[in-house]
């Protein structure tokens, strides 16, 4: 058995494999990674069509924060949160240049479903309320709060152990399937007029906590009037609003944050994934001063270990450095222009693709069985009880041209690093374009 192999079965019998069952699974030995392109043990390369798990902001082997991260492994690797060092309080002084200005006090956890753990705890201390209002096609984290707080099937495997209470869900601001039947603009955006009923029926309610672009449920794009509206609506019941922005952060759609697209400025930002480019984990909440406030004299009961790690610290300052640098807000506005373009061309080509939705880069295709009836090709109930996958032939096919992309339930995300080219750009769409003739297949005449 060959090194590479060995490497592959110890992972596949010593180690789980996360949301799938675990017969067949059998993972790709990546051996190295730089730019936009990772690597087999074979050699064999492959475009980063989705940036890993829409955290590759930067792409792989950025010099600048590797640099970062190994001096603060020589100089201090770890101290405990209840102390402070130099790393803490630059990468706190770096944040607060991009993070809006209000968001000004950070709690630091290893990912983000740690972060929207601490936003919830903070949101029910702070309010003395515990029912918090999330949305149907949402992603929060894994553990109790945030899992709680997802509103796809990964929350039914949560049920009823392991599930906190108090969650209720909203309609989705999913403009091409409607949840409420209604289409923009004559809607008058019912979906967030919603929220207020909600709120007035529940009592009770501590937080609403969305995507402000949902991330591996779809790339949902809101209506411009929703956020400033959903704002309106918290604000009047005194009702705190998180912004989840672990995927739609840091560049991914042109801003630091998407709710500076909409002019928005929530009570509570969660992030993790480009803080870091993905090069070390770590998890930040950001609450407003008024938050912070109320906990001089009150107990700030959240903490663990690794909260504030210095390794995990380490490239922020740097990462921030780089969009700067290499200008990537900017360059994600543009090339997802032209990678909207591209798209778009793909389902002029297809009859299986739907819908073709995004900002920046970040995009999804949707793929469905009709055009006229929006029939998926296949529903979270397929996922749920392990039947194939439409989304999962089309990105195997597309991995054998050697292009990664992310397939979910019956939509492919297309979210690059933002440091790709337009070469690379359009080598990825020219193979998803190759593979959707599987799914055309399955489609209605």
């Amino acid at each position: 058995m060959s090194e590479a192999d060995e490497v592959q079965r110890v992972t596949r019998e010593h180690t789980y494999g996360t949301w799938r069952k675990q017969k067949g699974w059998m993972p790709l030995n990546v051996v190295d990674a730089r730019g936009s392109y990772f690597f087999d043990s074979s050699g064999k390369g492959y475009l980063d069509l989705s940036s890993q798990l829409m955290c590759s902001n930067l792409g792989h082997k950025n010099e600048a924060v590797m640099k970062a991260i190994a001096e603060q492994a020589m100089k201090l690797p770890y101290v405990s949160p209840s102390f402070t060092c130099e790393v803490r309080a630059k990468a706190t002084e770096a944040l607060l240049q991009v993070f809006p200005e209000r968001l000004a006090k950070f709690f630091y956890s290893t990912s983000g479903t740690e972060a929207n753990e601490a936003a919830i705890k903070i949101a029910r201390m702070y309010t003395g309320r515990y029912k918090v209002i999330s949305r149907y096609s949402s992603y929060h984290g894994s553990t109790g709060g945030s899992i709680a707080a997802t509103g796809d099937l990964r929350r039914w495997y949560a049920e009823p152990v392991g599930k906190i209470d108090g969650v209720v869900f909203a309609p989705d601001a999913y403009c091409y399937r409607c949840p409420l039947g209604q289409k923009y603009p004559e809607c008058g955006v019912a979906c967030a007029d919603y929220v207020d009923y909600m709120i007035r029926r529940e009592g009770n309610v501590a937080a609403v906590i969305i995507e402000p672009v949902v991330g591996t449920n779809g790339v949902l794009i809101p209506p411009d009037e929703y956020l400033p509206r959903l704002r309106e609506i918290t604000q009047k019941h005194g009702v705190l609003l998180i912004a989840d922005e672990v995927m739609s952060g840091w560049g991914r759609i042109g801003e630091w944050f998407a709710v500076n697209r909409w002019n928005v400025v929530p009570d509570i930002i969660t992030t993790a994934k480009g803080v870091t480019g993905a090069y070390m984990p770590l998890g930040v909440t950001a609450t407003t001063a008024e938050i912070s406030e109320f906990f001089e004299e009150k107990y700030f009961a959240h903490g663990h270990t690794y909260e504030a790690h210095p390794m995990a610290l380490a490239p922020v300052p740097t990462v921030i450095s780089e969009y700067r640098r290499l200008n990537l807000l900017e360059e994600s506005k543009r090339k997802g222009r032209l990678l909207g373009a591209m798209l778009e061309q793909v389902k002029t080509k297809h009859k299986c693709v739907g819908d073709v939705r995004g900002l920046g880069l970040f995009w999804a295709v949707e793929l469905v069985k009709d055009r006229e009836t929006k029939e998926p090709l296949n529903d979270m109930k397929d996922k749920y009880e392990g039947s194939p996958l439409v989304v999962d032939r089309v990105t195997k096919s597309m991995m054998e041209m050697g292009v990664y992309a992310m397939g979910w339930v019956s939509h492919i995300v297309i979210a690059p690093p933002l440091i790709v080219t337009e070469e690379e750009l359009q080598k990825g769409v020219d193979a998803l374009d190759r593979s959707l003739n599987i799914a055309d297949e399955l489609v209605a005449s």
